[in-house]
């Protein structure tokens, strides 16, 4: 396994879904679970120390704190996706303000996708399959964005 996301409830699964449509696109191994910072720490803590994966996505909505939850038992990168709510500032900051020495990656509001293109661009710093596949993405991206696709 190369990437574990993981959700803080079902509820992100929507979220989960953009990332996992990235990650299949470029083949790259991934595994999904389903684990809450404050209800089941156990859980996560288990599922951090105990995984060979070599980037972290988190996701979660309100107070958001299992992509720190996940940083704090790991010396990988993590990733955070804030999930959009109620009150959407609160997932995005909760990402963003992590304390000095356990830094979190943050994508944008309910952006899986992106979260999955950051991993597998950190994955790519040692993967030069990887490294190809990006650059002609983005040249899709940038045909699509002038009209020639």
């Amino acid at each position: 396994m190369k990437i574990q996301l993981i959700l803080g409830s079902k509820s992100d699964m929507p979220i989960a879904e953009k990332a996992k449509t990235i990650l299949d696109q470029f083949s790259v191994d991934y595994d999904i679970a389903i684990a809450s910072a404050h209800r089941t720490p156990d859980v996560v803590k288990d599922l951090v120390e105990h995984n060979d994966a070599g980037v972290f996505i988190g996701i979660a909505g309100l107070a958001a704190a299992l992509p720190g939850a996940i940083a704090s038992h790991t010396i990988k990168p993590v990733i955070g996706v804030p999930v959009s709510g109620k009150i959407n500032l609160d997932s995005i900051l909760s990402i963003v303000q992590m304390p000095p020495g356990i830094p979190v990656a943050a994508v944008g509001l309910d952006r899986g996708d992106n979260a999955a293109l950051l991993a597998i661009e950190i994955l790519s710093v040692k993967d030069k399959k990887l490294q190809e596949e990006l650059k002609i993405y983005r040249e899709q991206m940038r045909k699509k964005a002038l009209g020639q696709s």
